[in-house]
């Protein structure tokens, strides 16, 4: 089986690279073709759709959304063009050819104001353009195709790309302190496992030739402040050797730190839908976290 993967330089996208090209048996079969923003780009709509019917696979992965959050505050038109109009030509291009789609969405759909873990039944509610943007994607793709798999994901980080846990070492090695958010939380997610959800739901696709077809929420267990995950970010990196000695770690409000999108307090996603579907819990943050450290050194 073909399997088409959009955004391939990407956190996600770079961690399902490594998984499915490595030499285990569940891999016999697979032939991934990685695009990255030079082979299809996101913001034309023909691009996208083009990419899709030209390789004809037998599904397809995107991994790739504009994510800059506060830019997307005064880049309206950039964001909706990634994040909804080429999701819809996506699905449009798979309906045709009556391939799958999974498709990697957020967190920030939400407003944050529930006081428990979000489920996919919860109604949407997104306080700025980028959770907008991602929302108008879900809803488009589920018009155009019907074989479609959405993961809302939360805080992700990775080896590869931007992420807080790297901005957090980089800040750790200059600076005695830092101030990090106490008052939202939410999940942090390893791309590492999101990657390894995605290559158990194409395997079962294949075996199976369907998949239960929905929205479903995929972040690791776990729930923290930014407060609290800088802090363990800093115990693990030392533990690992990557940084000599922890700064120290200010607790702040967000009232304290404003940005020019306002951003959930909660994001804690309930993922006991898809734990049901793959049989298994998702793993702690922790886990990632060392991983990644272990990375560096």
């Amino acid at each position: 089986m073909n399997v088409l993967l959009f955004g391939a330089n990407g956190q996600v996208g770079n961690e399902c690279r490594r998984i499915f090209n490595t030499t285990e048996a569940g891999n016999k079969g697979f032939q991934l073709i990685a695009l990255t923003r030079d082979d299809a780009d996101f913001s034309d709509q023909s691009s996208v759709e083009k990419a899709v019917l030209e390789y004809s696979p037998g599904i397809v992965i995107n991994a790739c959304a504009y994510t800059a959050v506060d830019k997307a505050e005064t880049e309206a038109d950039l964001a909706y063009a990634v994040n909804a109009l080429s999701v819809a030509a996506l699905g449009r291009a798979c309906q045709q050819l009556g391939i799958p789609c999974i498709h990697i969405s957020t967190d920030y759909v939400f407003d944050g104001t529930a006081e428990g873990a979000y489920s996919e039944a919860t109604t949407v509610a997104p306080l700025g353009v980028y959770g907008g943007s991602k929302y108008e994607g879900e809803r488009l793709l589920q018009l155009e195709t019907e074989k479609a798999i959405i993961l809302r994901t939360s805080w992700v980080f990775g080896v590869q790309g931007n992420n807080f846990v790297k901005t957090m070492l980089r800040l750790g090695s200059e600076r005695d302190e830092l101030a990090v958010v106490a008052d939202q939380h939410g999940c942090p997610t390893f791309a590492g496992d999101i990657a390894v959800v995605i290559h158990q739901l194409v395997t079962q696709y294949r075996e199976e030739n369907t998949l239960p077809w929905g929205i479903y929420h995929c972040s690791n267990s776990g729930a923290c402040s930014w407060y609290e995950f800088a802090q363990a970010i800093f115990k693990q990196a030392v533990e690992q050797g990557v940084l000599n000695k922890a700064p120290m770690v200010k607790a702040i409000t967000t009232e304290q730190f404003p940005t020019p999108a306002k951003r959930p307090a909660n994001s804690v996603l309930d993922c006991s839908k898809l734990e049901q579907l793959l049989g298994k819990p998702m793993p702690h943050w922790r886990s990632g976290l060392q991983q990644l450290c272990a990375s560096l050194k």
